[in-house]
């Protein structure tokens, strides 16, 4: 019966993961508000009918995608930082990564998110709450143990300050431009916080781990 179960989840899960997986990349190429149902049963290479058998209308599958693309992220943010040397280096890494994706995302999705999809942006706002300042105060609290962060920096609203910062640059500003690219904006903003809250002992490792993680980000 065991064995029937996992067939049975895996011929369930398998045209969903293919839903989701196309959404999402549609979503970062093209934004939300142009893409169609039809694209995203094309991209996934499934019926209409199929697609609706999963989600009643597009709202469910924007919904649904940025929920599963989030834990995603969240997945990969987790594995990186908990093998990492220190504090100084899983941050290095979440900034790299995080570049990297931001690299590839459509400069409007977060303001067509927020805009057209406010059920949508409330969950994801939501999910930022939960993981995505937790680990990030996680983080300045063990750097502050290891003297690489200041110990007077307060680890919380720093946490905050990093994320809301790191949204900025995904709305409509005066920051991303003809002459500034969202990927340098990210860039400056993200060492802007870190030598914010780092010692001299974390300076150090900074200038070690960018050279080995954020240059190759930049260059890929």
């Amino acid at each position: 019966m065991k064995n029937v179960s996992v067939v049975l989840l895996r011929i369930i899960m398998e045209p969903l993961n293919k839903i989701l997986t196309s959404a999402v990349e549609l979503f970062r190429q093209y934004g939300m508000k142009a893409i169609t149902m039809d694209d995203i049963a094309r991209r996934a290479g499934i019926s209409k009918k199929t697609l609706y058998q999963h989600f009643a209308n597009k709202n469910e599958v924007v919904t649904e995608s940025v929920q599963w693309y989030k834990e995603h992220m969240c997945e990969v943010c987790d594995a990186q930082m908990a093998e990492s040397e220190n504090a100084i280096e899983a941050m290095v890494k979440m900034l790299a990564f995080m570049d990297n994706m931001n690299k590839q995302m459509n400069p409007m999705l977060l303001f067509e998110l927020q805009r057209y999809f406010p059920e949508a942006y409330k969950t994801f706002r939501e999910q930022l709450e939960l993981r995505d300042v937790g680990m990030i105060r996680d983080n300045i609290q063990q750097g502050i143990e290891e003297g690489l962060y200041r110990p007077e920096v307060n680890a919380d609203l720093m946490a905050r300050f990093r994320l809301e910062s790191s949204l900025m640059i995904l709305q409509p500003n005066l920051l991303v431009n003809d002459r500034n690219s969202l990927i340098s904006v990210a860039l400056e903003i993200g060492e802007h916080f870190m030598y914010g809250i780092m010692t001299q002992k974390g300076v150090k490792l900074y200038h070690k781990y960018k050279d080995k993680h954020i240059k190759q980000e930049v260059k890929s």
